[in-house]
Protein backbone atom coordinates (compact mmCIF):
# COMPACT_ATOMS: atom_id res chain seq x y z
CA UNK A 1 0.00 0.00 0.00
CA UNK A 2 1.21 3.29 -1.16
CA UNK A 3 0.92 5.82 1.83
CA UNK A 4 1.39 8.69 -0.27
CA UNK A 5 1.38 9.40 -3.87
CA UNK A 6 5.34 8.56 -5.30
CA UNK A 7 5.95 11.37 -7.85
CA UNK A 8 8.83 11.06 -10.43
CA UNK A 9 9.31 14.10 -12.82
CA UNK A 10 11.08 14.90 -15.94
CA UNK A 11 12.22 17.59 -17.85
CA UNK A 12 12.41 17.88 -21.68
CA UNK A 13 13.21 19.78 -24.21
CA UNK A 14 10.91 21.31 -26.98
CA UNK A 15 12.36 19.16 -29.89
CA UNK A 16 10.23 16.16 -31.59
CA UNK A 17 10.98 13.11 -30.86
CA UNK A 18 11.63 13.50 -26.81
CA UNK A 19 7.91 12.80 -25.87
CA UNK A 20 9.48 9.05 -26.42
CA UNK A 21 11.34 9.67 -23.54
CA UNK A 22 8.13 10.53 -21.28
CA UNK A 23 6.07 7.93 -23.11
CA UNK A 24 8.45 5.17 -22.26
CA UNK A 25 8.78 6.46 -18.74
CA UNK A 26 5.14 6.15 -18.28
CA UNK A 27 5.35 2.94 -19.13
CA UNK A 28 7.64 1.81 -16.94
CA UNK A 29 5.85 3.41 -13.98
CA UNK A 30 2.25 1.30 -15.24
CA UNK A 31 3.94 -1.65 -15.76
CA UNK A 32 5.59 -1.99 -12.17
CA UNK A 33 2.17 -0.48 -11.00
CA UNK A 34 0.23 -3.57 -12.49
CA UNK A 35 -1.07 -2.53 -15.34
CA UNK A 36 -2.30 -4.66 -18.64
CA UNK A 37 -0.33 -4.43 -21.64
CA UNK A 38 -2.97 -3.09 -23.43
CA UNK A 39 -3.92 0.14 -21.13
CA UNK A 40 0.19 0.42 -20.62
CA UNK A 41 -0.03 1.30 -24.70
CA UNK A 42 -2.86 3.11 -24.13
CA UNK A 43 -0.89 4.97 -22.07
CA UNK A 44 1.85 5.21 -23.93
CA UNK A 45 0.08 6.85 -27.05
CA UNK A 46 -2.08 9.59 -24.82
CA UNK A 47 0.99 10.70 -23.37
CA UNK A 48 3.16 10.96 -26.42
CA UNK A 49 0.08 12.84 -28.53
CA UNK A 50 -0.08 14.97 -24.90
CA UNK A 51 3.69 15.42 -25.08
CA UNK A 52 3.22 16.58 -28.89
CA UNK A 53 0.91 18.75 -28.28
CA UNK A 54 3.21 20.73 -25.80
CA UNK A 55 5.67 21.21 -27.95
CA UNK A 56 3.77 21.84 -31.05
CA UNK A 57 0.95 24.35 -29.64
CA UNK A 58 1.70 25.32 -26.34
CA UNK A 59 5.83 25.96 -26.73
CA UNK A 60 5.26 26.71 -30.29
CA UNK A 61 8.42 24.34 -31.07
CA UNK A 62 10.00 27.21 -29.20
CA UNK A 63 13.11 25.43 -28.21
CA UNK A 64 13.93 28.16 -25.57
CA UNK A 65 11.06 26.40 -23.60
CA UNK A 66 10.32 23.37 -22.17
CA UNK A 67 8.10 20.51 -21.48
CA UNK A 68 7.76 19.41 -17.60
CA UNK A 69 6.11 15.39 -17.55
CA UNK A 70 5.51 14.78 -13.45
CA UNK A 71 3.78 11.21 -13.20
CA UNK A 72 2.28 10.79 -9.62
CA UNK A 73 1.33 6.94 -8.66
CA UNK A 74 -1.31 5.78 -5.66
CA UNK A 75 -2.38 2.54 -5.39
CA UNK A 76 -5.61 3.04 -7.19
CA UNK A 77 -4.65 4.96 -10.56
CA UNK A 78 -1.87 7.07 -12.32
CA UNK A 79 -1.42 10.74 -12.88
CA UNK A 80 0.47 12.16 -15.69
CA UNK A 81 0.43 15.93 -16.07
CA UNK A 82 2.13 17.30 -19.51
CA UNK A 83 3.28 21.31 -18.48
CA UNK A 84 4.83 23.29 -21.32
CA UNK A 85 5.58 27.07 -20.73
CA UNK A 86 4.07 28.72 -23.82
CA UNK A 87 0.70 29.38 -24.04
CA UNK A 88 -1.14 26.28 -23.46
CA UNK A 89 -3.17 23.81 -25.91
CA UNK A 90 -6.90 24.96 -26.53
CA UNK A 91 -9.28 23.10 -24.60
CA UNK A 92 -11.58 23.79 -26.96
CA UNK A 93 -10.32 21.66 -29.95
CA UNK A 94 -12.51 21.28 -32.79
CA UNK A 95 -13.65 17.12 -32.78
CA UNK A 96 -12.47 15.86 -35.53
CA UNK A 97 -14.93 14.03 -38.52
CA UNK A 98 -13.61 10.52 -39.37
CA UNK A 99 -15.26 10.60 -42.54
CA UNK A 100 -14.57 13.95 -43.80
CA UNK A 101 -11.11 13.36 -42.79
CA UNK A 102 -11.19 10.14 -45.08
CA UNK A 103 -12.83 12.57 -47.80
CA UNK A 104 -10.04 15.41 -47.80
CA UNK A 105 -12.39 18.03 -46.49
CA UNK A 106 -10.41 18.18 -43.02
CA UNK A 107 -6.65 18.37 -42.37
CA UNK A 108 -5.82 14.55 -41.40
CA UNK A 109 -4.02 16.35 -38.40
CA UNK A 110 -5.48 17.15 -35.06
CA UNK A 111 -6.48 13.85 -33.82
CA UNK A 112 -4.44 14.10 -30.83
CA UNK A 113 -7.03 15.40 -27.85
CA UNK A 114 -9.48 13.35 -29.54
CA UNK A 115 -7.40 9.93 -29.36
CA UNK A 116 -6.13 11.06 -25.49
CA UNK A 117 -9.73 11.59 -24.21
CA UNK A 118 -10.70 8.01 -25.84
CA UNK A 119 -7.49 6.56 -23.98
CA UNK A 120 -7.13 7.23 -20.55
CA UNK A 121 -9.89 7.36 -18.06
CA UNK A 122 -9.61 11.16 -16.87
CA UNK A 123 -8.41 14.25 -19.31
CA UNK A 124 -8.12 17.67 -17.67
CA UNK A 125 -6.50 20.60 -19.76
CA UNK A 126 -5.92 24.00 -17.76
CA UNK A 127 -3.76 27.00 -17.73
CA UNK A 128 -1.39 27.55 -14.91
CA UNK A 129 1.14 31.35 -14.74
CA UNK A 130 3.62 29.53 -16.51
CA UNK A 131 1.91 28.15 -19.47
CA UNK A 132 -0.56 25.34 -20.30
CA UNK A 133 -1.34 21.45 -19.26
CA UNK A 134 -2.89 18.39 -19.64
CA UNK A 135 -3.73 16.00 -16.87
CA UNK A 136 -4.54 12.11 -17.83
CA UNK A 137 -5.37 9.73 -15.22
CA UNK A 138 -5.71 6.08 -15.57
CA UNK A 139 -7.62 4.13 -13.12
CA UNK A 140 -6.64 0.16 -11.57
CA UNK A 141 -9.04 -2.03 -12.48
CA UNK A 142 -10.80 -5.76 -12.79
CA UNK A 143 -9.25 -5.09 -15.90
CA UNK A 144 -5.85 -5.02 -15.20
CA UNK A 145 -5.58 -7.64 -12.84
CA UNK A 146 -6.65 -10.23 -15.50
Amino acid sequence: MIESPIITELRLPTRLGFEKVAMNTAASVAQIMGFSPDRVDDLKTAVAEACINAIEHGNEMNELLGVVVTLSMDDKSLEVKIRDEGKGVPSDAHIPDIDRKMAGEETPRGMGMFLIQALVDEVEYGQETAGGYARLVIHLDARDEE
